[in-house]
C-alpha cells in the first residue's frame, strides 16, 4: 500500500510465549521485529514497527487477523518492508490463517483484563475503556464527505464475528489527498483495486460492501493496533475518531491499567532467591508480570520507614532519584537472570553464580517527586540483546503518571 513493494508473507509456528514476531527474510541476517508497543516507530496513515535495524510498515491488517483468531504465537516471515495489501481488507489474512488451522500448544495465554473504567485522549481521538468479558469495540468516525458523515458501530471481537462483520471492510482514502501523501512517500502502491477511493461525491471505480464500511474498517484497525499489547484483551472500548496514534496510546494505557494473567508473579521470597541485594539496598517488593526475555513489571512500595528519608530532605521527604533508578535496575536484573516462573533455590554454579552489572544509563529523566505512601510501578522492555550484554528501556509510574524513565545497559557476569 505505502511502499509500493511486492512482497510475500509466510506464517509459521513459534515457541509458547514467543508472541508475534516479524522476520525480514530479504535482509542480511533475517533480523526480527517483535510486534510490541515498544517497536512502534511510525503512526501516520498506518502503523510501522522497527527493531534490530529493520522496519515493517502497515502491520495492522495482518495483526488484526491474528488477534481476532486468538493466535498468540507466530513467526511472520516477510520478503520486504510491508505485508501485501491484497484487496485492502483484513479478510484474506483471516482466510489464510483459518486454512492453516492454528493449533493449541503449551503455555498459558497472556491476558489483560480491565477492571475499572478509564479514558484516553490522544489528539482528536478519545477512548472510554471499561470492564467486559471479551474485547468489544464501539467506534464513531466523522468525515466531511456525503458518503461518510458521522458513522457509528459496535462489534464483538470474536473470531466468527470479526470475520463476518469487520474483516471484509477495506481501507479508504480521498482523491484530493493523493498527491500530498505521495510526496511524503506514502500510498505509493494504492489504487482502486486495494482501497476505497473517494472523490468529492462518490466512490471511484468500486462499490461499497456496506454503507458503513468506513467505520467498520476503523474498528478493525483498533483490533490490529491493540494486538501490539502482546496479550488477549478483555475490555469494552468506546472510540471517538480513532487513529493509529490514538490506538497505540490506548494500548499503552491498557498495559498500565489492566490486570494481567498468564505469568505467575514473584513475591519477596522469590526475589531474594534471584537478586543478591539485601536490606537496605533491596528496593523491589514484588514482580507482577514477567514475559521472559522480553518484559517485566515490578512494584516498589515507598514507606516513611525507608532509611534514606532520615537524611534526604528531612521535613520534606522525597525519594532520591538515584534510588529510583536503582530500583528500576533491580527489576531489570530479575528479567535478565531469566526467571519467568517461581524461583527455585539455584544450585552452585547456576544463577547464584551470576550477578548483573549495569554499565551505562542514557536518557534519564525525573518527571515527578516520589514521596512516602507512593507505589512505583516499574515497566521494563528488553530492546537489544547481544552476547551477555542487554539494553533495556524502563519507565516508572505512580498512579498512572510517569515519575522516572531511563535506558540502561547491563551485563551478566560471574560472581
Amino acid at each position: 500500500m505505502h511502499t509500493g513493494a511486492t512482497t510475500r508473507v509466510t506464517f509459521g509456528g513459534a515457541e509458547p510465549g514467543g508472541g508475534i514476531v516479524f522476520r525480514r527474510t530479504d535482509l542480511k541476517g533475517a533480523p526480527t521485529v517483535p510486534a510490541r508497543l515498544t517497536s512502534v516507530s511510525g503512526v501516520e496513515r498506518r502503523t510501522t514497527l522497527a527493531a534490530n535495524g529493520a522496519e515493517v510498515h502497515t502491520v495492522e491488517h495482518l495483526l488484526a487477523a491474528l488477534a481476532a483468531l486468538e493466535v498468540d504465537d507466530a513467526t511472520v516471515e516477510i520478503t520486504g518492508p510491508e505485508p501485501p495489501i491484497l484487496d485492502g481488507s483484513f479478510l484474506p489474512y483471516v482466510e489464510a490463517l483459518r486454512s492453516a488451522e492454528p493449533v493449541e500448544h503449551g503455555g498459558v495465554a497472556l491476558e489483560y483484563t480491565v477492571t475499572e473504567p478509564f479514558s484516553v485522549r490522544e489528539g482528536d481521538a478519545t477512548y472510554l475503556v471499561g470492564p467486559a468479558p471479551h474485547l468489544r469495540i464501539a467506534a464513531t468516525i466523522e468525515f466531511p464527505h456525503p458518503l461518510i458523515g458521522r458513522q457509528s458501530g459496535s462489534y464483538d471481537i470474536t473470531a466468527d464475528a470479526f470475520a463476518r462483520e469487520l474483516a471484509p471492510a477495506r481501507t479508504f482514502g480521498f482523491l484530493h489527498e493523493v498527491e500530498q501523501l505521495r510526496r511524503k512517500g506514502l500510498i505509493v502502491g494504492a489504487s482502486a483495486a486495494n482501497a476505497i477511493v473517494l472523490d468529492a461525491t462518490k466512490v471511484v471505480d468500486n462499490t461499497l460492501r456496506w454503507p458503513d464500511e468506513f467505520v467498520r474498517h476503523k474498528a478493525a484497525d483498533i483490533v490490529g493496533d491493540l494486538a501490539l499489547v502482546g496479550g488477549r484483551i478483555r475490555a469494552q472500548v468506546v472510540a471517538e475518531r480513532p487513529s493509529h496514534r490514538g490506538n497505540v496510546a490506548l494500548g499503552q494505557a491498557i498495559r498500565r491499567r489492566a490486570a494481567s494473567s498468564g505469568h505467575p508473579p514473584l513475591d519477596i521470597r522469590d526475589i531474594l532467591e534471584i537478586l543478591p541485594h539485601r536490606y537496605p539496598m533491596l528496593l523491589v517488593d514484588r514482580i507482577v508480570e514477567v514475559e521472559e526475555g522480553k518484559r517485566i513489571v515490578g512494584i516498589k512500595n515507598v514507606s516513611m520507614d525507608e532509611p534514606f528519608f532520615q537524611g534526604h530532605f528531612p521535613g520534606h521527604p522525597v525519594m532520591p532519584g538515584v534510588l529510583m533508578i536503582e530500583a528500576m535496575a533491580q527489576v531489570g536484573g530479575v528479567m535478565l537472570m531469566g526467571f519467568g516462573q517461581k524461583a527455585e533455590p539455584a544450585a552452585e554454579g547456576g544463577k547464584r553464580g551470576k550477578v548483573v552489572y549495569f554499565m551505562s544509563l542514557d536518557n534519564v529523566k525525573f518527571r515527578r517527586p516520589v514521596v512516602p505512601g507512593d507505589q512505583i510501578r516499574f515497566e521494563l522492555e528488553l530492546i537489544q540483546h547481544k552476547g551477555r550484554g542487554s539494553r533495556m528501556r524502563g519507565v516508572g509510574y505512580v498512579d498512572g503518571h510517569v515519575v522516572v524513565e531511563a535506558e540502561m545497559m547491563a551485563r551478566i557476569v560471574d560472581r
